[in-house]
């Protein structure tokens, strides 16, 4: 019992901040959105009123809500796979016994997890300019003529999935890297003496010795992605078109452009809604393929 108090009192300071600073902020964007909070509620609380379910109800049947949830599922189904991969390929790279130099390219690979999004934005607007960016410089080498990346509105989400895959792939490559080196060798030393390839080495070695790591991983991509909202909004503001227009921005539209905080809320907890329900069926299907 006094073991008991004692891991409660030990505990106690880390979840008050826990409640204070997360807890009570949820519970209070969760009461929100049931109102019709806005700049008007903001000046005189008397004007706030009680709506129930009317803001969920207004954005399912609000457009430019399946639209922004269309652009972000499509970031989440084409970027998770591209940066999950090349996060993967870096890992096999560095970890393979013929590299050199791990250490640099480590933290060269790893160095734009930790830069500023506005600034390397910057850099990538350059990068995609139609007249003297080197996208387009390279494209005209083979003949191609340039693209608008950031103006045309098929070509806008294409643009901000290559910068947020170069962007972030190297937090998970760190991950993969030491699942990798938690693999025992002696597998592989077996399955070259067994006459294996080095594809049926990845493919019934590395893969499945894998799975957890790449389960962890994937989930935490996907809840990453889904939260788009740097990218557009350093980039092309959600143009052009509104075709770069997130879930999350136009939260951020809804709550600090248009002061409508009650559907803000309403925004913020379907997205968590649709967050659960995806990060859920990854974690069974995960178990379903443990058993299996």
């Amino acid at each position: 019992m006094n073991r008991q108090r004692a891991a409660w009192v030990f505990l106690a300071p880390a979840m008050v901040v826990l409640g204070v600073f997360f807890l009570l902020p949820v519970i209070a964007a969760l009461g929100l959105s049931l109102t019709d909070y806005d700049l008007y509620a903001l000046a005189d609380i008397h004007n706030l009123r009680f709506v129930a379910l009317g803001n969920y109800w207004e954005l399912l049947h609000n457009p430019l809500f399946w639209a922004a949830l269309g652009h972000t599922v499509y970031f989440v189904v084409v970027g998770v796979p591209l940066s999950m991969g090349a996060s993967l390929g870096a890992a096999l790279l560095l970890h393979s016994p013929l590299a050199r130099c791990k250490p640099f390219f480590r933290t060269a690979l790893f160095a734009p997890v930790v830069t500023t999004v506005v600034a390397v934005a910057v850099v990538w607007r350059y990068l995609f300019n139609t007249k003297y960016g080197l996208a387009n410089y390279v494209l005209g080498l083979v003949g191609i003529h340039p693209i608008d990346w950031l103006g045309n509105p098929h070509w806008a989400m294409p643009a901000i999935i290559l910068f947020a895959v170069w962007k972030n792939f190297g937090y998970n490559m760190i991950i993969f890297m030491a699942g990798l080196q938690a693999i025992p060798a002696d597998l592989y030393e077996a399955a070259r003496i067994d006459g294996a390839s080095a594809w049926q080495q990845f493919r019934h070695i590395t893969l499945p010795m894998l799975g957890p790591t790449l389960l962890m991983v994937g989930i935490l991509t996907v809840s990453g992605y889904f939260q788009l909202f740097a990218e557009p909004y350093v980039m092309t503001e959600g143009g052009p078109l509104q075709s770069t227009i997130s879930v999350l921005y136009l939260m951020y539209n809804e709550g600090f452009q248009w002061w409508n905080l009650g559907s803000a809320s309403a925004i913020a907890f379907l997205l968590f809604a649709i967050m659960f329900a995806v990060t859920a069926s990854m974690l069974r299907w995960g178990r379903r393929g443990e058993e299996a």
